[in-house]
Parts: C-alpha cells; structure tokens; sequence
C-alpha cells in the first residue's frame, strides 16, 4: 500500500493504483486476524473516500491541489511580501534561500529539498508554493 501511496503522491500514479489500493485496503481488513491488522489499511480507506477529487487530481492531472507533495511542488519567494528578515535563511538546511537583510530574499530551487522549513516559519507569507503540473 505505501508504494502504491508513494506512486500517487509522486505524480506517477494511474485510476488501476486508486483501485488497487481499494481492493488491498478492503482484503487486509476482512482477512487480518488481529485489530491492528483490521485498522491498519483504515488511513488509506478513509482519504480515498472523503478525498477522491485529490487522489484523481494526483492521478489524472498529476498535481497536487494541496501543494504538498515534493514532486509537484516547487517554492518561491514573494518579492513583494519578504521583509528581509532572514527567518528563512537561518532555518533552510541547504543554504538555498540567500539576501540581505531588510530586503527581499531569493530561492535557488537546485538547492531546495522541499523541506518546507521556509514555508512554515514565514510570518509575512512571503514564501509560495506553486503546483508543478507533470506532463505525462
């Protein structure tokens, strides 16, 4: 199941994986002979149910409405947002967010790993995520 999720999530998932993803949830559920093994598939179970539209959006459009999947995600700074005050830069592991202070700050994406430590400590929003839309 986790390969079929990782395949989805990368942009490389087809409608086949959704259903096997289904029909593995539901075999692993009826057949397991303990509780752990009969709520183990029930995560997976419960997304495909209530989020079909992000699965097919994975699949079918391959991105990611939610844009946090790091195969179809690529972030940027927000000029016009970024204060310059170098929050970014002290937490990115990588050293690829660079400026001076008090002025807009810049992204090299060769160096980004997606961690999206930038992302969550930005108080100003001045870091965005953009979909990558994957051409099959």
């Amino acid at each position: 199941m986790v390969k079929l999720l990782e395949k989805i999530c990368d942009g490389r998932g087809e409608l086949a994986d959704m259903e096997k993803l289904e029909k593995l949830g539901r075999t692993i559920k009826s057949g397991s002979l303990c509780g752990l093994g009969a709520t183990a598939p029930n995560p997976a179970l419960t997304s495909l149910k209530y989020f079909r539209s992000e699965f097919i959006s994975h699949v079918k459009d391959k991105r990611c409405p939610a844009v946090v999947c790091k195969s179809l995600v690529n972030y940027r700074v927000v000029a016009g947002k970024c204060t310059g005050c170098q929050r970014c830069v002290s937490v990115c592991p990588t050293g690829a967010i660079t400026g001076p202070r008090s002025e807009p700050h810049n992204l090299d994406r060769s160096k980004c790993i997606k961690c999206r430590s930038c992302y969550e400590i930005c108080r100003f929003d001045a870091i965005a995520g953009d979909a990558i839309i994957i051409e099959s």
